[in-house]
């Protein structure tokens, strides 16, 4: 490509929202963490290595019947309230500022589970209702 010689209309992405394409025989649920896998197919949240967070699905993904790719998800990056795991990997506000870890699409922990689980992100708060963590 050559340099501009006049205005031109570069495309924009707001940088909070992603579409990815979908990993093969799978549903994301609207609400769900999210995840890229180890090939760059967005996956619901599991017990698994490897995993890249990218933040919440923001609509229903239905590629139950699809190869992968057959169909993109948006996700919106930013800091959601997920579950709290339970026991000794329940994340207390003394982690506030540690990583925490993907048990499910709705499930963080404070540990990786004996390098069983990915990272979800930062803790930023904790309440009675769950633990808030910022997407990286």
């Amino acid at each position: 490509m050559v340099a501009l010689t006049g205005d031109r209309n570069t495309p924009l992405r707001s940088g909070d929202i992603e579409e990815h394409p979908v990993k093969a025989a799978t549903r994301i649920f609207a609400g769900a963490l999210v995840c890229l896998d180890a090939n760059g197919y967005l996956a619901p949240g599991s017990t698994a290595v490897g995993l890249i967070a990218r933040g919440r699905a923001e609509a229903r993904a239905d590629n139950s019947a699809g190869i992968a790719g057959a169909i993109n998800g948006r996700v919106k990056k930013g800091t959601f309230r997920w579950a709290n795991s339970a026991a000794a990997d329940a994340i207390t506000r003394a982690e506030i500022g540690d990583p925490a870890y993907i048990v499910d699409d709705q499930t963080v922990a404070k540990t990786n589970g004996g390098s069983t689980r990915s990272l979800a992100g930062t803790i930023r708060d904790v309440d009675a209702q769950g633990v808030w963590v910022e997407t990286l």
